[in-house]
């Protein structure tokens, strides 16, 4: 069945939990917080690394990671990030494993500040998914608008390893814009899916 279905231009058919991912996560609107939060520990660990290589680790980063708690994670101290850092599981950037403590910090912040922090991000695609017009490969776009100003929101508050690039594959990922292309099988699904919960 899984081969009559035409897919996004990006995807390697050939990796069955990359296809698994496609069609059951990525650019489903995402409104829990904790989910969020796993989803910008991992897009901010991918920098210059492929989504795949940290996909195939993302088990490994739920269990480092205290099952992407931020409540928990914000506490990690100097003796835990050593221990992350001896972790062959998962990337071993210093820089990288000092932000996800940093950005749990934050993301608790703007948490109290707007009630959640999917009302936070949410706001920047007026709360409700944009949707794209994607035909081939080279309509997809690196960054947006509404990336660029998310990504100078969050450098204001303090957010580590989310530039505007990383932070449009995370509206992606988490739906805040439907990118699948026009002929993928998901894209019209996605949209009967939030027309239906209107």
């Amino acid at each position: 069945m899984s081969e009559e279905l035409t897919r996004c231009p990006w995807l390697d058919t050939s990796k069955p939990d990359y296809v698994a991912y496609h069609d059951l996560e990525w650019g489903v609107p995402l409104y829990d917080d904790n989910k969020i939060f796993e989803f910008l520990v991992l897009e901010s660990a991918q920098a210059g690394l492929s989504w795949y290589t940290i996909l195939k680790k993302r088990e490994n980063y739920r269990q480092a990671f205290a099952s992407f708690d931020p409540v928990v994670v914000a506490t990690f101290d100097e003796a835990t990030i050593e221990q992350l850092m001896n972790n062959p599981g998962i990337v071993r950037n210093r820089r990288k494993i000092e932000a996800a403590v940093n950005n749990a910090q934050r993301f608790l912040e703007v948490k109290a500040e707007f009630g959640s922090f999917s009302d936070y991000i949410w706001g920047f695609v007026s709360g409700k998914p944009k949707t794209s017009h994607i035909k081939c490969l080279s309509d997809y776009p690196a960054t947006t608008p509404e990336s660029d100003l998310l990504a100078k929101d969050m450098k204001k508050r303090g957010f580590k390893f989310l530039g505007s690039t990383t932070l449009y594959a995370h509206m992606q990922a988490s739906g805040m814009v439907n990118d699948h292309s026009i002929d993928c099988f998901r894209r019209a699904e996605i949209i009967k899916a939030s027309n239906d919960k209107k």
